[in-house]
């Protein structure tokens, strides 16, 4: 089942000419992506305050001197085709999957043992393909935290759950991480990284859940000769609240399915932007189950979950602009090895001039490490010819290879991913000593990056 978008990029269908243009135009998206990386850590009340006028200024500095140099006309539509065909699915999608995933709350206590940890842990994973790294992560942390705040170590298995349920597990399908979704929005099948990623997923999830078994076990031992710790919050039995959300969640994936499969053949033209029938519907179907689960979960609910609308509209702002920031670098990549960045296209070709899937997995994944993930994975989609149809069959492995280097790595830092730093500044909240930004990638190099190198050297090699 494909999507209906069409595979085509705003750069190429309305005719910047990236063969000529310089990597001057890549300065606007490298300096949103580094102040991404940079601003919640180095300046974060500053960060807080002004993130959304910083993403503008660099908004502006992509879109003006494209205006300038390429008219007005030409910079508008590819702005357009951006924001209509891509930007708005891919935000509605994650309002949704955040607003309706917020409204189901895990209430009570159950006490962390290693078997019940692991449980937690395959469940959270599980959830992430479905609703979401964000929401699965905004679901499950605060039952996590609460099975282990009696633990004298404990900060282990929040580094764990990043891992596992805001990273590994969100990529077996479009809804699980938003490069995915960009993917999807591209023209990748609804389905192609479920059919093509899941014994890479159960490889690497597997690595790092036998991990976790070895490090909870040895620390729970250790545990007992020490003084106990009085429970914060005693066991009680598991409830969850907000059942009403479950068939809306099920109404967002029925929506997105509708429109790979549903083509009238109706669209709408806006300012020279075709916009199908079929994904108008599907986001107005995503937008309306998200309010239906605002006005029929309680309050109550919500509050326990700790939801707010900061982080959405964090989201929202700072995607907008990379959407836009990333046009002209998208133009120039079209250009192959006629562009400004004929050496990054060097770097993923092999000698026969097909595609390295081991470059592809590391480069994608170690930028998706320090950068958000989605561009990234946007930015080598592109490099890799950007034509979903090749993409899912000729060169299957390498789209395979970008969507985990893409999703797996993000788990590297706490920067990598969105829900990454949003679950450290919960546990942090209720009192969990988080390792530091280096500390956290301590735990990353020692856990992740041999469980990766063995699924790049079985799936990705040029022998694989």
């Amino acid at each position: 089942m494909a999507a209906t978008v069409a595979p085509a990029s705003a750069a190429e269908v309305h005719g910047l000419p990236g063969s000529t243009m310089s990597l001057l135009w890549a300065l606007p998206f490298a300096g949103i992506l580094l102040s991404i990386a940079t601003g919640p850590l180095l300046y974060p009340h500053f960060w807080e305050h002004h993130y959304g006028k910083m993403t503008a200024v660099w908004s502006a500095l992509a879109v003006l001197p494209m205006a300038l140099s390429f008219g007005t006309e030409t910079t508008m539509g590819a702005v357009l085709h951006t924001v209509l065909l891509e930007y708005m699915s891919f935000i509605i999608l994650l309002f949704a999957l955040f607003t309706i995933s917020g409204g189901i709350l895990v209430a009570g206590n159950i006490h962390g043992t290693p078997a019940m940890n692991v449980l937690l842990l395959v469940i959270g994973a599980c959830l992430a393909s479905v609703v979401g790294t964000t929401g699965a992560s905004m679901i499950m942390i605060r039952p996590m935290i609460r099975a282990n705040d009696n633990r004298p170590f404990n900060a282990h298995v929040i580094v764990f759950f990043i891992f596992l349920v805001s990273n590994i597990g969100g990529s077996l399908t479009p809804l699980g991480d938003p490069p995915l979704f960009v993917g999807f929005l591209r023209g990748v099948d609804f389905f192609w990284t479920t059919a093509n990623l899941w014994a890479e997923t159960l490889m690497v999830g597997g690595l790092v859940l036998v991990a976790f078994v070895v490090i909870d076990i040895f620390l729970h031992i250790r545990e007992e000769g020490m003084p106990k710790i009085k429970d914060p919050t005693p066991d009680k039995k598991v409830r969850i609240r907000g059942l009403a959300n479950i068939p809306l969640l099920a109404g967002v994936i029925a929506a997105i399915l509708m429109s790979a499969v549903w083509k009238p053949g109706t669209a709408f033209t806006i300012e020279g932007v075709e916009v199908q029938l079929q994904n108008l519907v599907r986001d107005g179907v995503i937008v309306a189950l998200a309010l239906i689960s605002l006005y029929i979960t309680k309050k109550e609910y919500r509050r326990a979950n700790g939801f707010n609308w900061g982080p959405i509209l964090e989201v929202a702002k700072l995607f907008a602009g990379i959407f836009i920031c990333i046009i002209p670098v998208i133009a120039i990549l079209r250009a192959g090895l006629d562009g400004a960045l004929a050496p990054l296209v060097g770097l993923v070709t092999g000698p026969a001039g097909g595609p390295n899937d081991f470059a592809y997995f590391w480069m994608t994944g170690i930028l998706s490490s320090f950068l958000d993930n989605a561009p990234t994975y946007l930015v080598f989609f592109e490099l890799a010819g950007g034509d979903p149809g090749v993409l899912m069959t000729t060169l299957g492995t390498t789209l395979a290879a970008i969507s985990a280097g893409a999703v797996f790595m993000g788990a590297n830092t706490y920067i990598g991913n969105a829900p990454n730093f949003m679950v450290y500044a919960i546990a942090r909240q209720q009192g969990v000593r988080m390792p530091s930004f280096f500390g956290y990638m301590l735990w990353s190099s020692a856990v992740l990056v041999p469980a990766f190198i063995i699924v790049s050297m079985i799936a990705f090699s040029p022998a694989g």
